[in-house]
């Protein structure tokens, strides 16, 4: 362990040489105030036996971006951010060769995502994406908003989300359907190989996050290093990549398990491989029930708790407010109340221990008919859930169900709309003097 935190530590460090226009100014031998070493200060107080090692880890992760993408992101003021996805996306396509004069930092970005570590299973995350069609297309549609509003409940982490934009409704709708998209096309057969278009969604969203961070460090008054720490650092991007696999852990754990079923582990290696894409370490990426909820509770156990209504309560009442459908027809418009009123309850089930005072103060207002509709709509899922898995064991039918749920999912594909991925430089507020020295 110690080994492995030095060379943490180091690559860390290697941040402000590599990208000194980036990092050049931050000292990280500082711990930003986002991270505490009293469980009793963080989000979840209640934790309190954290492994110590993984502690450590999540500690230097903390002050980690992602070097490779971070020095592509970097490039904006001499290409421009649309130049920067265009050139992105063709290399995603067509390979880097297509582009006779792209920068190095381009050709380092690819060869990174394509560097897959020999952990990886490939057969494992194909049977992970089949096994996981079945509750994005079913359950996900009603669900995502509510998973979306999860990751406000901390103003050290939700701050980015509020510098991009997205306390204004119609942001908010496009990053909720930009991120259903992304892990939905994630799910599609063939997605994640080369030039599959999961694998070109994760290179889009490592783009952006890297555009979020150079934005903010460089472009806006709101950003402070010292408390906030690095924009989306390494350890912030677990809870979106693994809290499916975190609550089937957590789980797992309580019922005295220490290792994955078959399925369980193609579920696993899928969410590791896709949270690879996006930059994250292996460190990060347990694969044992009790490793994942280890490294899961050291970065909820160390996280300061803060709630500050200007970012998180408005990011929240931006989402919830937020008319995701594509068109306002009829269909959409009833689809639109039911799902909101099931992601409320399922936000509150799931992040907020069933607390109703707690998710009111956050601006989640639930009643009666919010749980009405969450049972209506739940026991309809629970069926369908329950169907494509009784379909799964039987021969001639388990094909068939499978290309049906992939033609559902390509259906919503369609109705989230085309994902753009990408953080404008114009929505940052920026500090007297910053675009001149970004420049």
């Amino acid at each position: 362990m110690n080994a492995a935190l030095e060379k943490v530590r180091a690559k860390v460090a290697s941040q402000k040489t590599a990208l000194p226009a980036l990092y050049g100014d931050i000292d990280f031998d500082l711990m930003p105030e986002r991270f505490t070493d009293d469980p009793k200060a963080s989000v979840a107080p209640r934790l309190r036996e954290l492994d110590p090692g993984k502690v450590a880890l999540i500690k230097a992760y903390t002050l980690l971006g992602d070097v490779v993408a971070d020095a592509y992101a970097a490039l904006m003021p001499r290409y421009g951010f649309r130049p920067l996805v265009q050139m992105l996306t063709k290399a995603c396509d067509e390979g880097v060769a297509a582009l006779p004069d792209a920068p190095p930092e381009l050709a380092a970005f690819i060869a990174d995502m394509e560097a897959t570590p020999a952990w990886v299973d490939m057969d494992l995350v194909r049977e992970g994406q089949r096994l996981d069609r079945n509750a994005a297309a079913n359950l996900g549609p009603f669900a995502i908003r509510g998973a979306f509003i999860a990751t406000f409940m901390n103003k050290y982490a939700a701050l980015p989300m509020a510098l991009t934009g997205t306390l204004s409704n119609d942001t908010a709708a496009r990053r909720v359907n930009e991120t259903a998209t992304f892990f939905t096309t994630t799910l599609l057969p063939g997605s994640l190989e080369r030039h599959g278009a999961g694998f070109k969604a994760a290179a889009m969203v490592r783009l952006m996050h890297s555009m979020v961070r150079f934005n903010a460090l460089k472009r806006s008054d709101r950003w402070d290093v010292g408390v906030y720490g690095i924009p989306i650092p390494q350890v912030d991007q677990m809870p979106a990549g693994l809290i499916p696999i975190f609550l089937m852990s957590y789980k797992i754990v309580g019922q005295g398990r220490k290792t994955f079923t078959a399925d369980e582990r193609a579920r696993v290696e899928l969410a590791r491989y896709r949270c690879f894409l996006l930059g994250l370490p292996e460190d990060l990426l347990a694969d044992t029930p009790q490793g994942v909820v280890d490294t899961m509770n050291a970065r909820s156990g160390t996280l300061r708790a803060g709630f500050d209504d200007a970012t998180c309560g408005e990011l929240v009442r931006a989402t919830l407010n937020a008319y995701l459908p594509p068109d306002e027809r009829p269909e959409n418009r009833l689809f639109d109340k039911v799902e909101r009123r099931f992601s409320k309850v399922f936000f509150l089930r799931n992040f907020m221990n069933g607390d109703v005072a707690a998710a009111r103060r956050m601006g989640v207002e639930i009643g009666p008919r919010d749980f009405m509709m969450f049972g209506v709509v739940a026991l309809l899922v629970t069926s369908q859930l329950l169907a494509y898995r009784l379909a799964r064991n039987v021969p001639g039918v388990s094909d068939l169900a499978d290309a049906r749920l992939v033609a559902k999912l390509k259906r919503q594909l369609a109705r989230y709309g085309h994902a753009e991925f990408t953080s404008d430089a114009e929505t940052y507020r920026p500090a007297p003097g910053a675009a001149a020295r970004a420049a």
